[in-house]
């Protein structure tokens, strides 16, 4: 081998590893951002202190739900953190609110309260049990309440594996793993 083509070959490794020093933060900082989205940081921290919740939690919720894109779903949930009108309205008045109103919750830090408040309350509601507070957020009181009655009457231990609904049981791990990942990535 020459020495010019020494001289290239050299010339484009000092190339090639100062384009991976600089570049690859960039990349995995975009990768991180389309894979693992998160927007509304400040609202997610206040509302996380305010109702006394991990931020990963809410940001985790919020990825699960919309992906941080608010939309209503074809059931009629709301914004980015997908709040039912009937479950808003209970918010609403339990809450004491006295001006809400439906269309208050395309509004980011209006949804984010409602479904921070929310999840509080279903936290208190089963025991601090995060498992049952979002198979109650994705798949209804009602329905854990029911499932928890089943457990304790059959003598057995509810977990995510005796969720019925794949769909539920499937959402409670998708929140689990989303709120490690922004955890370790975000710092929430």
């Amino acid at each position: 081998m020459s020495s010019r083509t020494r001289m290239r070959l050299l010339a484009l490794a000092v190339v090639g590893v100062t384009v991976a020093v600089l570049v690859t933060p960039e990349v995995k900082r975009i990768v991180r951002d389309l894979t693992l989205p998160l927007e509304y940081t400040s609202v997610i921290r206040q509302q996380a202190s305010a109702e006394h919740l991990p931020a990963s939690l809410i940001a985790a919720v919020i990825f699960a739900e919309t992906k941080f894109d608010p939309r209503t779903s074809p059931t009629g949930a709301l914004g980015l953190m997908q709040i039912e009108p009937a479950t808003a309205e209970f918010l609403a008045r339990r809450s004491g609110a006295t001006t809400f109103t439906l269309a208050d919750l395309a509004h980011p830090e209006t949804n984010i309260a409602y479904g921070a408040y929310y999840l509080r309350y279903l936290l208190d509601r089963y025991k601090g049990s995060e498992t049952l507070a979002l198979a109650a957020y994705n798949g209804g009181e009602t329905n854990v309440d029911g499932w928890l009655a089943q457990a304790h009457a059959a003598g057995v231990r509810f977990g995510i594996a005796r969720i019925p609904f794949a769909e539920t049981r499937a959402y409670v791990k998708r929140v689990e793993n989303a709120q490690r990942s922004y955890a370790k990535q975000y710092g929430l």
